[in-house]
């Protein structure tokens, strides 16, 4: 679906509207996605589908997602946030999950950011290089 240059204009607008110093705030978001369907302005069905692009985008970049082949310890987790808050900052949702096929090392995803450090991946790079 092409969006017009407008609709995108007015949801980087609104988009803006619902952030409170540098975060996202829920309850903005929902009231202006309810007050758009209450109006209904032209594109509108357009600007909450780029709306929500932003939002998902914004929401991706807050979360870490962090992948281990084995348990990690609570000591391990809070290096782990300190690191990344350090880099990201403060608020980030880090969600931990053990993957036993990386066979080792971790794999962090914090949005479109991937730092894979694993075992397994260092494996295949070694299989393609040959």
């Amino acid at each position: 679906m092409k969006i017009s240059k407008q609709a995108q204009r007015d949801a980087r607008q609104l988009f803006r509207s619902c952030c409170v110093n540098g975060w996202l705030e829920e309850y903005r978001v929902r009231q202006a996605v309810a007050l758009l369907a209450e109006t209904k302005p032209r594109g509108y069905v357009e600007i909450l589908a780029r709306l929500h692009r932003l939002v998902k985008l914004e929401v991706a970049k807050r979360t870490a997602t962090i992948e281990s082949a084995v348990e990690t310890t609570p000591e391990e987790h809070a290096t782990i946030k300190a690191r990344l808050e350090k880099i990201y900052g403060a608020g980030l949702d880090i969600n931990y999950q053990v993957k036993p096929a990386l066979l080792g090392g971790l794999r962090i995803q914090i949005g479109s950011d991937l730092y894979d450090g694993s075992v397994k991946t260092r494996l295949e790079k070694l299989q393609q290089s040959f």
